[in-house]
């Protein structure tokens, strides 16, 4: 396990917030598409990658702040979630880059890109300024159908758990009080 990964991940959510300091609501987090097995970049998934450039190049032209990096274990965006007295909401262009990531490793398997491990959808988020807290929203296989409707649902529950300790009250009041999920890796 990679002790400097707690430190690497405050270090980059720090750089994120420092290009723009989040309005008063706005908290920023992290969204992992992580490979369970294998890697999940450019060079093992060059089909996929030219699908997620797409999306991506679609979510350029939209206001919302977001940064996307990649890793080789897969691709992380970073954003900021809008806490308000209804709830919580999450641009709807974010879930569609994320659907698209989905859509684009499927059809990059169709097309020869190895390997084809499921993947782990994670929402985080620094914690305190020892640990990071993280909520696993689903796996998908490569062959499963991905519902975006379903998908933005599962999303706004898992950053709804992850976000309840520490937050407003508006908050907690539309949550129910799960186990703390604290993992530092």
């Amino acid at each position: 396990m990679n002790t400097a990964w707690p430190f690497e991940f405050r270090e980059r959510m720090r750089r994120f917030e420092g290009r723009r300091k989040p309005c008063p609501g706005e908290v920023a987090v992290s969204i992992k598409i992580r490979v369970s097995s294998g890697c999940f970049h450019r060079e093992h998934s060059p089909r996929a990658y030219e699908l997620i450039d797409q999306s991506l190049r679609t979510l350029a032209t939209t206001d919302t702040t977001v940064d996307f990096e990649e890793h080789e274990s897969g691709p992380e965006i970073l954003a900021y979630v809008v806490l308000a007295a209804a709830g919580l909401n999450l641009a709807a262009a974010i879930v569609n880059v994320i659907t698209a990531i989905i859509r684009a490793r499927s059809e990059g398997i169709k097309k020869g890109d190895h390997p084809s491990a499921p993947l782990h959808l994670i929402v985080r988020r620094v914690h305190d300024a020892e640990g990071v807290r993280e909520e696993q929203v689903l796996t998908i296989g490569h062959t499963d159908a991905i519902n975006e409707a379903q998908l933005q649902e599962r999303l706004t529950e898992a950053l709804r758990q992850l976000l309840q300790e520490g937050e407003p009250s508006a908050l907690k009041k539309k949550t129910k009080k799960a186990p703390s999920r604290k993992r530092k890796t």
